[in-house]
């Protein structure tokens, strides 16, 4: 992973306002907000497969649709390639599309029905001016088909998306993604619609577009095993805010807030040796128009303290670029440094 970055969000917010009578739309004082998205900070370097994971409804697939522009945010920065992008349009927006893509979950919704594989590839070449003739056009098509394992090409070329199997339809939506030769992608859970036995191909092209064309990639998914298989980093995504981020291996092996800890707990393991202990989650999901004060996670929280219901935790280094937002956690690493403080000034004595 290269120290480049790529992308960066700073303090993001997206908050969606619902209206439902005259009054409503009227009066600023009767305003309902959903705050998808409330503050999250993070950055993607270049050839980084940065993981959001998270249960359904957390804002994952909120920020990957604000991190290449296809919604404006409330608040906040997003920064390109060193450019701020937040409030872009017009033509240098769609000028700016080249360079960051997203694929999305359902590859037959987001293919267009009436148009061949060669039209749908075809179709970002000539809108962006990217091919002089017929000639450049093919062979960049068929060049592309080969890298995310559509060979021989020229079978594909004419066919629809119905007479495709869905993961030969993903890999055509990634195809249509990467024509353009962009430096960033965002992959909405691509492949949490597949068949098990078709995921580790599709994750195995990812892993390979990486390094074949310099692509820095944010990866959603509700799956830590598929994220941990295929990410760099990870950030862990709970009611709009980030709880968790790090190394991905370092976020699965020593976990710090008790969400993370309960979706890790809900991976099954391999092994008919190791005893399965669920770590459950009590309490319904709180309500989007009318969220608990302090921390959101608390009425869930098996560990949550007098603390957690006032106040909202930051996000805390732990050291080696590991973060997490829990007072608890905190508490407890406190308590853990001081212990080793005090054997040390022991041994020295």
């Amino acid at each position: 992973m290269s120290d480049v970055v790529v992308l960066e969000l700073q303090g993001v917010k997206k908050w969606f306002i619902l209206r439902s009578g005259l009054s409503q739309v009227l009066s600023r004082k009767h305003r309902r907000v959903v705050k998808a998205v409330d503050g999250i900070n993070f950055t993607v370097h270049s050839k980084e497969i940065f993981g959001i994971v998270g249960e359904s409804g957390c804002g994952k697939s909120t920020t990957s649709r604000l991190a290449v522009r296809l919604l404006e945010p409330t608040d906040g920065k997003i920064i390109f390639l060193g450019q701020e992008i937040t409030h872009l349009k017009g033509a240098r927006l769609r000028k700016l599309r080249r360079d960051m893509q997203i694929v999305f979950q359902d590859p037959y919704s987001s293919l267009n029905p009436r148009m061949t594989v060669r039209q749908l590839l075809n179709e970002p070449l000539l809108i962006h001016g990217l091919a002089e003739s017929k000639i450049e056009m093919d062979a960049t098509v068929k060049e592309t088909l080969i890298s995310v394992g559509l060979s021989p090409p020229e079978t594909f070329l004419p066919k629809f998306p119905h007479e495709m199997s869905g993961g030969q339809r993903q890999r055509v939506a990634i195809a249509r993604a990467l024509i353009t030769r962009p430096k960033f992608v965002v992959f909405d859970e691509p492949v949490s619609m597949l068949d098990v036995s078709i995921r580790a191909g599709i994750l195995s092209v990812l892993d390979d577009l990486r390094n074949k064309y310099e692509l820095s990639q944010i990866f959603i998914t509700h799956d830590l095993a598929v994220a941990r298989q295929i990410c760099n980093r990870i950030a862990v995504m709970y009611w709009g805010k980030i709880v968790e981020l790090g190394p991905t291996e370092e976020v699965i092996s020593h976990p710090y807030h008790p969400y993370t800890k309960a979706l890790l707990s809900a991976v099954p393991v391999p092994d008919p040796d190791v005893v399965y202990e669920p770590n459950l989650i009590s309490g319904d999901i709180p309500s989007a128009l009318n969220p608990p004060t302090g921390c959101a996670f608390h009425p869930r929280c098996p560990v949550a303290i007098q603390v957690c219901q006032s106040d909202e935790p930051e996000l805390i280094d732990f050291g080696g670029g590991h973060y997490a937002s829990c007072f608890v956690a905190a508490n407890d690493a406190g308590q853990k440094r001081s212990a080793e403080k005090a054997a040390t000034a022991t041994m020295n004595s």
